[in-house]
């Protein structure tokens, strides 16, 4: 507290109150640990992680014996695989549990009258927002962890490189930290804790399951019959074996997928497979067994789009030559989920900050 002095008499100058987006790294712990103190305290948060530990490591060791049995003990093929199947299991439970945890932080508080309580005080809207979205980001991170074993597991297996097991929990957690953002932007826009959470869930299913929709759906779009040079193999007339190859001019139908490709890099699995990096030290029969790697080369080679000349030379000067993509897409794919979390992240600022113009009907303020 400063005092002036006018006409001799103190008088006393509240400090001035830091804008909407002033940050501080003690703000946002409180608001964190009030957070997280709220949800240690509940039984059911102690449930829930012991409930996901078993089920990953129940289902693990369950597509582990499936794989051992179908393979007749190959590892090396298992390993791939095994490692493959976890990866998407950990992602695709971590993506139904996060939006739970961030998408009725706003809302409830505000249903239970405490979230006057820190509005009031001199944390910032920023700091209230951050707090709320490290919390939730946090919790997702505990289930994260119980999974890491597993993952170790499934890397051992096989011939997955340890940094793959790395940048698999690294991905992961980025993509969950997207997820808490649009949460959170959700239950500051909506009233009820219910309709925030279908509309994370929806958010999430959209970009889980509506990108691959999309993308076959306008698959037929994008198609065309256009000239191009196909590569064919001619035969001995005699004894009908390949001899040489030869480039001629057809007519072939098409698809321009570096249209569309971006589609398919807004998946969260797309971007997990793209950026795992499974198949680098792998040979060529080996990742044929990487679904990770497959997905991987798929996407890139849809953004690459149709080829200028079609290979259809089987047997002679080497075998067909397969097409490559070693452009990565993850990062575009990261990027839009990012900016998808950040955008809910702003909303919930704007919509924290005080005064408050505008509220719903039935709108609990204190």
């Amino acid at each position: 507290m400063t005092t002036v002095e006018l006409d001799e008499h103190p008088v006393a100058v509240p400090p001035a109150h830091p804008g909407h987006w002033h940050v501080t790294w003690h703000g946002v712990r409180t608001v964190a640990a009030l957070e997280l103190r709220q949800r240690v305290r509940s039984t059911r948060w102690v449930v829930a992680l012991v409930a996901w530990f078993v089920v990953v490591g129940g289902l693990t060791l369950l597509i582990s014996g499936a794989l051992s049995a179908v393979d007749d003990g190959a590892d090396r093929q298992r390993g791939a695989l095994l490692f493959a199947a976890v990866t998407f299991l950990v992602l695709g439970l971590g993506l139904l549990v996060t939006p739970t945890l961030a998408s009725t932080s706003i809302n409830g508080d505000r249903a239970a009258g405490t979230l006057a309580t820190l509005q009031v005080t001199l944390l910032t809207p920023a700091e209230i927002a951050l707090g709320k979205v490290l919390a939730a980001w946090t919790a997702s991170c505990a289930f994260l962890l119980a999974s890491v074993p597993f993952l170790g597991f499934a890397a051992a297996v096989g011939p997955t490189p340890w940094w793959s097991v790395l940048r698999v929990v690294v991905l992961v957690a980025v993509l969950l930290a997207a997820v808490c953002g649009m949460g959170l932007g959700f239950s500051a826009l909506v009233a009820r804790p219910a309709g925030s959470t279908v509309l994370t869930f929806v958010t999430v299913a959209a970009l889980v399951l509506g990108t691959p929709l999309l993308f076959g759906v306008t698959y037929p779009s994008v198609e065309q019959t256009e000239s191009v040079q196909v590569r064919v193999q001619r035969t001995d007339d005699v004894t009908g074996n390949p001899t040489t190859c030869e480039l001629t001019t057809q007519q072939r139908s098409v698809a321009h997928t570096e249209r569309t490709w971006w589609l398919l890099a807004l998946n969260p699995f797309v971007v997990m497979a793209d950026g795992a990096g499974t198949s680098s030290s792998l040979d060529q029969a080996e990742a044929r067994n990487d679904p990770l790697g497959v997905l991987r080369e798929g996407v890139r080679l849809a953004r690459t789009g149709a080829s200028a000349t079609i290979d259809e030379c089987w047997g002679v000067d080497g075998g067909r030559v397969e097409p490559t993509a070693d452009a990565p897409i993850w990062p575009w794919g990261l990027g839009v989920n990012l900016l998808l979390g950040a955008a809910g992240f702003v909303v919930a600022v704007r919509r924290l900050s005080l005064p408050q113009g505008k509220l719903a009907r039935g709108t609990r303020v204190a």
